[in-house]
């Protein structure tokens, strides 16, 4: 059994390749010469062994094995010479750093790692710190903690709407608001004044507002932009400006008009479809989240002329845990498959198929009818969005937000975002 708490002795005590793992009594390997000395603490403390190998220090703590390489732990220290608290900035300057450096001491009590370099700087690391923020510990962490849902389990979470004065006038309000988004990817505010200028004062209340399509707009069935949303068709469910190098983050609708029938907004959990073909085809996952594709926008209506391409991979992972953070999904506006060879363009069609199927799922699909005084924010990046078609006079604003600024706001008020 590990100890619960190794005394961590100088290099020096421990021979030229550091303190070794202590053994368990059954392992069948030999019993090591030189065995880490062992210290007892309180029942709940965090098991712990290090040693030291050439180019890097291996540290078990609790449940966490990490390899830290040596440059990685000079270059992160937090002294006063090497770090700013003020201003949370590096100071070292890490091109200054010899890429063969190594410790000349380590060694550590209860709750800090030392280590001693060749020129006598001291670098100290709560173990804490290092179990959080080593690559073993964050591929054990979610950077976005989400709830994942079908049109079934979010009305069983009867998620509520939150009221504008209540957003607008207080911490308490734009908390609640901002923790169903970021666990939803969808939020609604009720009574507000159905005008572009109201609705404009909400969305800035979380983000500044300014794309290619202004700050606020209008939206109606006039065509009066090179878009098919512009008309009283249908639109199949998608995310939005795909063809940005980086699709806008948040999008704000709301119904300030509808002289007519039909027009319900459809909502999909995006990541909730890519979940389930992960489970049911995994190769069909890590093919939609590699093969990168390219979206267009061309426009030339009236005076708006525009020509705009993005490129990147229908699902985007983070690559240390494989957290899902963006789909970019538009087959409107997806341009020429032209990015891949041949033996790979029939696999991806399956994968996109195997996808879509998901999608357009009945029971993943929430049905929601906008209507004057009630807004609606989705996430861009996760929800997919479209509608049904309609008729008579139908009149939304809108706009788009910044991701950064809205996830700023989430993290002033400590939500994890």
């Amino acid at each position: 059994m590990w100890c619960q708490r190794l005394v961590w002795l100088l290099r020096g005590q421990c021979g030229s390749t550091g303190c070794r793992w202590p053994q368990p009594p059954r392992d069948p390997r030999p019993v090591l010469a030189a065995p880490a000395r062992c210290h007892s603490t309180a029942p709940a403390s965090p098991c712990c062994a290090w040693q030291l190998h050439q180019d890097h220090l291996e540290l078990r703590y609790g449940s966490t094995v990490m390899r830290l390489d040596f440059v990685w732990l000079r270059d992160h220290c937090r002294s006063a010479s090497c770090y700013n608290t003020k201003t949370n900035q590096r100071s070292l300057d890490t091109a200054s750093v010899d890429l063969g450096i190594r410790p000349q001491a380590v060694r550590v009590d209860e709750t800090t790692l030392f280590l001693t370099w060749p020129d006598g700087h001291v670098t100290r690391y709560g173990l804490e710190w290092l179990a959080k923020n080593s690559y073993e510990g964050q591929k054990q962490q979610v950077m976005h903690p989400r709830i994942l849902w079908n049109a079934e389990i979010y009305r069983q979470a009867q998620v509520p709407s939150i009221d504008c004065r209540s957003f607008l006038e207080t911490d308490e309000g734009l908390k609640e608001f901002l923790q169903n988004f970021l666990l939803y990817g969808i939020a609604f505010v009720e009574n507000v004044t159905p005008t572009k200028e109201d609705t404009k004062i909400l969305a800035e209340r979380v983000s500044i507002i300014e794309t290619i399509y202004g700050r606020m707009w209008y939206f109606t069935s006039d065509f009066s932009r090179g878009d098919t949303a512009y008309t009283k068709l249908a639109l199949d469910r998608h995310t939005d400006t795909t063809y940005f190098q980086e699709p806008c983050g948040i999008q704000v609708f709301h119904c300030l008009k509808h002289e007519g029938t039909g027009g319900r907004t459809l909502l999909v959990d995006g990541f909730h479809a890519a979940e389930q073909v992960l489970r049911q085809a995994p190769e069909h996952f890590q093919l939609l989240a590699k093969v990168p594709l390219k979206h267009e926008y061309v426009e030339n209506v009236g005076g708006c002329h525009n020509h705009m391409i993005g490129v990147g991979p229908v699902l985007n992972v983070y690559p240390w845990n494989n957290e899902l953070y963006l789909i970019r999904y538009n087959n409107y506006d997806r341009a020429v498959f032209n990015t891949v060879p041949h033996d790979v363009v029939r696999r991806w069609y399956h994968a996109h198929r195997a996808l879509t199927t998901e999608l357009r799922r009945p029971d993943n699909e929430l049905w929601v009818k906008l209507k004057p005084g009630k807004a609606l924010f989705v996430d861009n990046w996760r929800v997919l969005h479209g509608r049904e078609a309609f008729t008579g006079y139908r009149q939304l604003c809108g706009c788009y937000l910044t991701r950064d600024d809205v996830l700023n706001t989430a993290r002033l008020l400590g939500l994890q975002a």
